[in-house]
């Protein structure tokens, strides 16, 4: 299996969508780049543990892609041996009457995960800069001062709101969490397909609505919106990683080994060693269980 630098996905300077490429050739067959994820997954569940007891650090997933990116089988397969317990799944959907009540953010603050665990953000607080800029109309719905009509919604705006993200992510990265970003870079020709097969594969009918052509005829502005979001907020605390997202099982395997390999670099993430005086009576202990026999 060809070896991919996963530096090499991360974004440390400017970018242009439009020149990367959403299909990289591993060289290996789907079920070797299974079985490499499988060994990838393993590896993750065990860090995940030492990452519980050191109970210092939180890890924050973001995904972010077009609609049919493979968001949600990317979840259900990384994370597959993971602890139930220790990591939670948000999908952030159109903003609800009590979440408009309150900042662009507030929502997805209270979902940050806790020591020890990880949060998995299928669509983000990116999306605020994504399919609001698109529809600026439903900014609007935010209530905010001197924001009565979409004229008002300025260059300057989306610049402040940037650097709220930039804000946000850099302040809680301080205090412990660690956060990578992804974006399931999709070609326009495979979403196609994928809605193509929504539509003909009974089982997944209900995955397909007719906004998604609409959405889709937006394609280029999306496009642009993505691109400028990823130059403004892939920082070193908060990078992040295209990836190539043509082929599913290509596109989880990276995902997994960035997270694996970024996670990897805390190597103060260990579990805690037992008090002296614990150490010193094992055997007692050990003896005092075994002689209730």
């Amino acid at each position: 299996m060809k070896n991919i630098e996963i530096d090499h996905l991360k974004v440390s300077s400017n970018i242009k969508l439009s020149s990367i490429p959403t299909h990289i050739d591993v060289e290996a067959s789907e079920k070797k780049k299974e079985k490499e994820l499988d060994k990838i997954r393993i590896k993750l569940s065990k860090l995940q543990d030492k990452l519980y007891a050191h109970n210092k650090y939180g890890v924050l997933i973001c995904l972010q892609g077009m609609d049919t990116a493979g968001k949600d089988s990317l979840v259900r397969e990384v994370f597959k041996e993971f602890n139930a317990r220790g990591v939670v799944v948000h999908s952030f959907k159109t903003p609800n009457a009590n979440e408009l009540e309150h900042d662009f953010l507030w929502r997805h603050y209270i979902a940050l995960p806790e020591k020890g665990k990880f949060s998995v953000f299928n669509r983000t607080h990116y999306e605020n800069v994504l399919v609001t800029r698109v529809h600026p109309n439903y900014i609007l719905n935010e209530n905010i001062p001197g924001i009565t009509t979409v004229e008002n919604i300025t260059t300057e705006f989306w610049e402040n709101r940037f650097e709220s993200i930039n804000n946000f992510e850099k302040h809680i990265s301080q205090n412990g969490i660690i956060i990578l970003k992804f974006f399931l870079h999709l070609s326009k020709e495979e979403q196609r397909h994928r809605l193509i097969r929504r539509l003909e594969t009974e089982k997944h009918n209900w995955k397909f609505s007719p906004s998604d052509l609409n959405e889709r005829e937006l394609w280029d502005e999306y496009q642009r919106c993505y691109e400028e979001a990823i130059n403004k907020t892939s920082k070193a605390y908060a990078p992040w990683y295209i990836i190539p997202a043509d082929n599913k099982e290509t596109a989880r395997y990276l995902v997994a080994k960035s997270i694996l390999k970024e996670l990897e670099k805390y190597t103060d993430i260990k579990e805690p060693e037992l008090e002296q005086e614990i150490k010193d009576n094992i055997k007692m202990y050990r003896d005092k269980l075994a002689s209730e026999q």
